[in-house]
């Protein structure tokens, strides 16, 4: 997987959670959660993105938008419903117009000491 303009990447975590709003307005889904990452990785909230398959390459994934996130220690907002587990919401592809599309949420990083701490944040070995 190759994502534009970014240097490195982590998958997030399988005990990552997510809150759902319960009022949620009519536009992207993952507009209207709030990720709860664990207290581990709470110096990585701001490198939590949404991405998505590109139409010119399929190997190829663009940056979509940041993700909302707070700690796992953090107070619930108020209107959210949850925690859910993230899994297995991410397991299933989304169908739009009679295509599947790829999104995944991804830990975006531009300089290699970050995504080391991160990568070693979450036990994850070397690519």
């Amino acid at each position: 997987m190759i994502v534009q303009d970014t240097n490195f990447f982590c998958d997030m975590p399988e005990d990552m959670k997510y809150l759902r709003d319960r009022n949620p307005p009519g536009n992207f889904i993952e507009q209207n959660m709030i990720f709860i990452l664990p207290d581990r990785l709470r110096k990585f909230r701001r490198n939590l993105f949404h991405v998505r398959r590109t139409d010119s390459d399929a190997t190829v994934y663009a940056p979509l938008f940041r993700i909302r996130c707070i700690s796992a220690s953090d107070p619930v907002p108020e209107g959210y419903d949850g925690p859910f587990d993230v899994f297995p919401f991410y397991t299933n592809p989304t169908r739009k117009r009679r295509r599947t599309l790829d999104y995944y949420v991804l830990f975006l990083f531009q300089d290699k000491l970050s995504y080391v701490r991160c990568r070693d944040a979450l036990g994850q070995i070397p690519a």
